[in-house]
């Protein structure tokens, strides 16, 4: 194949939205792999280790984050029903959730304050504009939400997924070492502690690695902490002055 083909099949594969979606699966797939062959490690996390293959491959290929975002909006569409499809493990323990409602509330009310206090005062102590304060602030929950309450507190969307993304890797890496250093053994409590301060990132582990218990209250944790959020922080925040 001589040069003169291979421009006009780059040409045409730069330009076909499938591809952002075909390199966003290749590079999940290959992290997945290498996190397996090193031990599982939360340390190194899939989603993690995709962002900066993605990363790497769009600075090589020259290619904007529309023009990545055009094809990849796929993946990002099913966030949504990923997210309302963690209610069906949920149904299957909905008589322990009934009993346990008042303090599984009250609990999630306390790390929605503890988190956007804590992180809004460390923020606001080294000097960070209004911007990033509005863009921490959602943190603690999951994407979508997070981006949809960034933009209506004058955040910036993409930089609100961005310290979702962080603050999921480090809960996964170290919920673990908490549990293990505090004797937590019981599957919904760590399942809930890790959807509440790990959300997506979280859920999944939960499931994937503490059984469908965990993986249930971990998604009603990250429901839950998403919707309080989602209706306490815009007036919080207009309350503390800061809108």
């Amino acid at each position: 194949m001589n040069v003169a083909r291979l421009d006009q099949l780059w040409v045409y594969l730069s330009g076909n939205p499938l591809l952002s979606l075909l390199l966003t699966l290749v590079a999940f797939a290959l992290s997945v792999r290498v996190n397996k062959a090193l031990g599982g490690t939360p340390l190194l996390h899939p989603v993690m280790l995709a962002i900066a293959l993605l990363i790497g491959c769009l600075v090589l290929l020259d290619m904007d984050y529309a023009t990545y975002f055009e094809g990849a909006q796929f993946i990002h569409f099913l966030l949504g029903p990923a997210t309302v499809a963690l209610a069906i493990p949920l149904y299957d323990h909905r008589e322990r959730v009934r009993r346990l409602l008042v303090p599984l509330l009250l609990a999630c009310v306390t790390g929605v304050v503890t988190a956007v206090a804590s992180t809004l005062g460390l923020a606001l102590l080294l000097g960070a504009r209004h911007e990033t304060l509005m863009s921490l602030a959602p943190r603690s929950v999951t994407s979508p939400i997070a981006m949809g309450i960034a933009e209506q507190i004058g955040g910036i969307p993409s930089l609100a997924a961005g310290l979702v993304l962080l603050t999921g890797a480090i809960g996964c890496a170290l919920g673990p070492a908490i549990f293990r250093l505090l004797g937590i053994r019981d599957p919904a409590v760590q399942g809930f502690a890790m959807g509440l301060s790990a959300h997506g990132f979280g859920t999944a582990q939960a499931f994937s690695r503490l059984g469908a218990v965990a993986g249930a209250f971990s998604g009603l944790a990250m429901g839950i902490t998403g919707l309080l959020t989602a209706f306490l922080l815009p007036p919080l925040v207009h309350v503390l002055g800061l809108g």
